[in-house]
């Protein structure tokens, strides 16, 4: 976002009043000035390394400055880490007074939450696992808030509607932070032990080497879906009528895969193979997808590659796993009268059973050039009458379960503009 709506300058603008108002009794409040001074620069450095290498924010410290510190004091410590970090988006003034305060605020909550809780006592004498509970609410006030606070700008900033704008934050940010505030734990307690500041920053060599693991296989996720995305817009591209089936077949191959009971790892894998399974037609002239009337044998013939091609397209692509074996065999038929190679029963991978089943009935409720889309009941009434010859009965029956317990209310992002991934906990539009 190159531009910051009114709004949105005006939200930035009431965050930080709040932290002004935080700081008004740090002249009445005993604060141990060097080690604010000291934490304030360890974080400034920790977030211009990690900013810089890793992308996303980096806690510990932050956390760390809420077990040890007065709540005014400990929202001092993310001032000089705006300051001095480097803005790389236009204008940079409200987004470097939103890292300001959006961090200051959420650490003022947690410090004031872990004081109010006794964590500070605790802290000090080591106290386990009494020291745990504190901590936990101050983690917990420190991820509440920075949600908060995200959603909002997601609404003032990008019109989010509301009922989406806080979806999800909360919980894909509570289980790093809560790993992040384990760390600052350990280091206000080595703080306050006999070996001092020094002991305490031994803390951050493991945990930077860990963040460094999590966002590469956050880089590595970010691959997978970037060449995802790259071959479906490719094919949608090629066969305009079918404009978001890929995507769609991916999320009925994800429901149907849930309902079965498949683990995480399979769930994905079967999403990226209803997502590609018809990547193949690339392969295809477009006169022959795009034709309006029947097919003769012999173009038919020509499409019924397309499985083949597909196959040899995605061969080289490793994270795919089985989904190779769904592209290939996706068109089988439970009787063995499918192709490319008339497989049946339980010789057709099961991977592909899933697919064939997400595959037909997406066609079978889409408007293509041949055909109008069905109402969702007949769709399912058609699988179930195919199921036995055409379709697996058991793929066919999940797949109705899924829909009357959750619906079908597909979301089709295929043809979107990409938008970067936000880093969990603070992430923030204006980072």
């Amino acid at each position: 976002m190159e531009a910051v709506p009114a709004r949105a300058r005006g939200y930035v603008a009431a965050v930080a009043v709040l932290v002004l108002l935080c700081l008004l009794p740090l002249p009445t409040v005993r604060t141990p000035w060097w080690a604010l001074a000291l934490l304030s620069a360890l974080y400034a450095g920790c977030e211009y390394v990690v900013r810089r290498r890793l992308g996303g924010t980096f806690h510990p410290v932050l956390l760390a400055a809420a077990f040890l510190l007065p709540p005014p004091a400990a929202a001092l410590v993310p001032l000089p880490a705006a300051l001095l970090c480097p803005v790389e988006q236009r204008p940079a003034l409200p987004r470097r007074v939103w890292r300001a305060a959006q961090p200051a605020l959420a650490v003022w909550g947690a410090a004031a939450v872990h004081w109010t809780l006794g964590g500070r006592d605790a802290v000090v004498t080591s106290d386990f696992p009494y020291a745990l509970l504190p901590a936990g609410a101050a983690v917990l006030a420190f991820c509440v808030i920075l949600t908060v606070l995200d959603g909002g700008i997601l609404v003032v900033a990008e019109r989010v509607p509301l009922r989406r704008a806080w979806r999800g934050l909360l919980s894909r940010s509570l289980a790093p932070v809560a790993v992040q505030g384990l760390a600052g734990l350990m280091m206000a307690v080595l703080w306050r032990s006999p070996y001092g500041p020094v002991a305490a920053l031994l803390v951050l060599l493991p945990m930077y080497v860990s963040w460094w693991v999590f966002a590469q296989y956050h880089r590595e996720r970010a691959a997978h879906q970037a060449t995802i995305r790259a071959l479906v817009q490719a094919v949608d591209i090629k066969d305009g009528y079918t404009r978001g089936h890929s995507e769609r077949v991916g999320q009925a191959s994800v429901l149907i895969a849930r309902e079965i009971g498949m683990d995480d790892e399979r769930i994905e894998v079967l999403r990226f193979a209803g997502i590609l399974h018809d990547v193949g037609k690339l392969g295809v002239p477009t006169r022959l997808l795009r034709k309006e009337g029947p097919l003769t044998p012999e173009e038919r013939r020509v499409i019924e590659l397309h499985p083949e091609y597909g196959h040899e397209m995605v061969r080289g692509i490793s994270f795919l796993g089985e989904a190779r074996a769904a592209i290939l065999h996706h068109h089988e038929r439970l009787d063995g009268s499918g192709y490319p190679y008339g497989l049946a029963g339980d010789r057709i991978p099961e991977a592909a059973r899933v697919v064939a089943v997400a595959d037909a009935f997406d066609a079978m409720t889409s408007t293509r050039s041949y055909s109008r889309a069905r109402p969702v009941e007949t769709a399912l009434v058609e699988l179930e009458r195919c199921a036995g010859a055409q379709f697996d009965p058991r793929m066919v029956g999940a797949l109705v379960r899924a829909l009357r317990r959750h619906g079908w209310h597909p979301a089709v992002t295929a043809d979107e503009a990409h938008t970067p991934v936000r880093a969990v906990a603070g992430g923030g539009t204006l980072r």
